[in-house]
């Protein structure tokens, strides 16, 4: 304690020696009134140190001696040669005492008394570490646990030198085995669009390209078939491609048949699992989940269910075959047949596809299976109001819809539900409804989120469809081809033509052959186009709207502080419209619904507005999506879409199809 009391007193005691020389000069040169007043600061000053040192010397001896008591005397001499580092704190965090192995070991052969104990412990603190038992900390190359004990008024810590082993249990952690699967997307489509020598060389160009990857991460793969691969490597590689976001995503999509094609692939990652074959488990429910969030992605499933998602920069590739289609309708068909009373049910503020889809099956269970079916809806919420008032029109005193309380009321063990045009339980018209019925059936196109309906009887999800309309009017005709009137086929008709812009967006051959199919079952196209008439007020707030976007990175963000009535309608068809500006890939419209902000993106097919819309809660498809943020203000929100367009842009580059 001699050596060093306190590592601030030899500056001040410089400082008073200036002082002093300065008052001495002064008299010498004949200032006597200043001299006077600066030997008074002088003195008052050397007073002040002094009393300062006596109560911090005070301070220390009485932290000493409190640690002495606690420990014993002999307990106390001991710690000197403990093979343990060892130091004193005071309550102010200064080291107060350490014993010779703290100085070689953690010091660095440095006496250190006096200074403040966070130099050591920084993030961590006395009082964490006196509540946690044991705290982890790393000085320099070397790694401690550090465990504390109260004495009095100091604080004596032990430091725990356990290097070895936290390096022993780094290295089992970063050889953990992590499953891999691996989907090639687009392999049958690239097929169908090449010669048989064409179809080889981008086969084998894209094997060669994942057993290279494979290899350089220390692991190996193995083919399952024609286009399924299985690669094996360790928590440590997969960490890497984590933080380079997957490059092995850009060399695949770089191989291009003599169409231009790109390959694509998915890849499922299960990390973390207990054992390889709960591993194996993970990696293909992610890869379920990569699939179904429109492939050329990475979904890496860890503990807890979460997941994490890279890529997805690609449109999704239109599937032809409609095996599962046929599929997917008969067993619908046996489940209906099973069942007592039969729902049908979409989103909230169900739109022209979700009501579509519904009066789609609502007229095949009715007309072909001759089963009870309803339409379970919000009345003072839908969006499709044109659609509910023709459909009991011509259903005269049938009832069609039923209001979910009026569901509730019906539902028996022997009920069935079937949700169209979502999968997510939040986003349901009720999910009390949901939660009441044991059989449910999901029929959706919008992609893969991790918070879905599980145990379905039936998920059937497509999301390379353009909408739920055009997955239910294919499911019809093979229940029942004449199942459908004009109404119910104008219904699904305005659906289809909704979700893909008048046939701009997402459209493929199985759309338009939906669409005519519907023609013939009498769908009248000006019928369908009255549907989307606006009221001239609303067509003068949709332009108030756009008038006042604003492009940044060729996104177009505009918002509205009114909450009317028909506001979801309008700031949708002012998505739209945005998109016709030229320089615009994608449009973002705000606006007000009572305490929430809500959030309407487009996307011409350059810019994943799925991807965005997920940072901020909400999902989607890739070319439409939205978000909800509650307890916000449109500036806010405004804020928080900038940021996560940002962070878009920074960490993905964008991809041209």
């Amino acid at each position: 304690m001699k050596k060093r009391v306190w590592a601030s007193s030899p500056i001040f005691f410089v400082i008073l020696a200036i002082m002093f020389a300065m008052t001495a000069a002064t008299y010498f040169i004949g200032q006597t009134a200043l001299f006077y007043v600066e030997l008074g600061v002088s003195v008052v000053a050397t007073i002040a140190v002094a009393v300062s040192l006596h109560f911090f010397e005070t301070y220390v001896g009485g932290a000493v001696k409190s640690a002495k008591k606690a420990l014993g005397g002999l307990d106390y001499q001991a710690l000197q040669d403990f093979t343990m580092a060892v130091a004193v704190v005071g309550e102010a965090g200064d080291i107060v005492w350490t014993n010779r192995e703290f100085i070689v070991s953690v010091s660095g052969n440095r006496e250190c008394q006096g200074e403040n104990i966070l130099r050591f412990l920084y993030p961590k603190t006395v009082p964490q570490i006196l509540e946690d038992g044991g705290t982890d900390i790393a000085v320099d190359d070397r790694q401690f646990t550090v465990y504390g004990a109260r004495t009095g008024e100091s604080v004596v810590l032990y430091f725990v030198d356990d290097t070895y082993y936290k390096e022993i249990n780094k290295e089992y952690a970063l050889t953990r085995p992590v499953v891999l699967l691996i989907c090639f997307d687009n392999r049958e489509e690239l097929a169908r669009e090449s010669t048989g020598a064409e179809d080889a060389r981008v086969g084998s160009e894209v094997q060669a390209k994942l057993d290279a990857w494979a290899v350089n991460m220390n692991g190996f793969l193995k083919r399952l078939n024609g286009e399924r691969y299985l690669v094996l490597t360790d928590e440590e590689h997969i960490q890497g491609m984590m933080d380079s976001r997957f490059p092995i995503l850009d060399e695949i999509r770089n191989i291009k048949n003599e169409n231009n094609q790109s390959a694509t692939i998915s890849v499922g990652v299960g990390r973390g699992a207990s054992s390889l074959k709960e591993g194996e488990l993970w990696a293909r429910r992610a890869l379920d989940m990569a699939l179904g969030r429109g492939g050329d992605q990475v979904a890496v499933k860890q503990k807890n269910d979460t997941y994490e998602f890279f890529g997805g920069l690609s449109k999704g590739v239109e599937k032809r075959d409609k095996v599962r289609t046929r599929v997917i309708a008969a067993t619908l068909s046996d489940h209906v047949r099973a069942s007592d009373a039969v729902f049908v049910m979409g989103h909230k503020f169900s739109d022209l596809d979700s009501m579509g889809a519904a009066v789609g099956l609502w007229s095949a269970i009715n007309k072909v299976m001759n089963k009870k079916a309803y339409i379970v809806v919000n009345r003072a919420q839908t969006l499709a109001g044109q659609v509910v008032a023709s459909m009991e029109e011509k259903a005269g005193g049938q009832q069609v819809f039923l209001s979910p309380q009026e569901a509730l009321s019906m539902v028996g063990p022997h009920a069935l539900l079937i949700v169209v045009d979502t999968h997510t339980p939040d986003f349901i018209e009720s999910p009390e409804l949901l939660n009441a019925v044991s059989r449910v059936v999901v029929i959706d196109h919008h992609r893969m989120m991790v918070h879905h309906i599980e145990n379905a009887l039936i998920f059937y999800h497509e999301p390379y469809a353009s909408s739920a309309s055009e997955m239910v009017a294919e499911l019809v005709q093979y229940i029942g081809e004449n199942c459908l009137d004009r109404t119910e086929a104008e219904a699904l008709l305005s659906g289809i033509m909704l979700d893909t812009k008048n046939f701009v967006l997402r459209t493929g051959v199985r759309t338009f052959e939906a669409a005519a199919y519907l023609r013939r079952r009498g769908a009248d196209t000006v019928r369908v186009k009255r549907m989307f008439s606006d009221s001239i007020d609303a067509y003068k707030e949709k332009y108030r709207i756009v008038s006042s976007a604003e492009v940044v990175n060729q996104c177009a963000i505009a918002s509205t502080e009114q909450d009317s009535a028909n506001i979801r309608v309008t700031a949708a068809q002012a998505a739209d419209e945005l998109l016709s500006i030229k320089g615009v890939a994608a449009s973002f419209v705000l606006f007000p619904t009572g305490n929430t902000v809500n959030i309407s993106a487009r996307s011409l097919g350059d810019i994943n507005v799925q991807l965005i819309m997920e940072t901020l809660g909400g999902g989607g498809h890739f070319t439409m999506a939205g978000a909800q943020l509650a307890d916000v203000t449109v500036k806010r929100a405004r804020e928080l879409l900038s940021d996560a367009i940002r962070g878009f842009m920074e960490k993905n580059v964008q991809h041209k199809e």
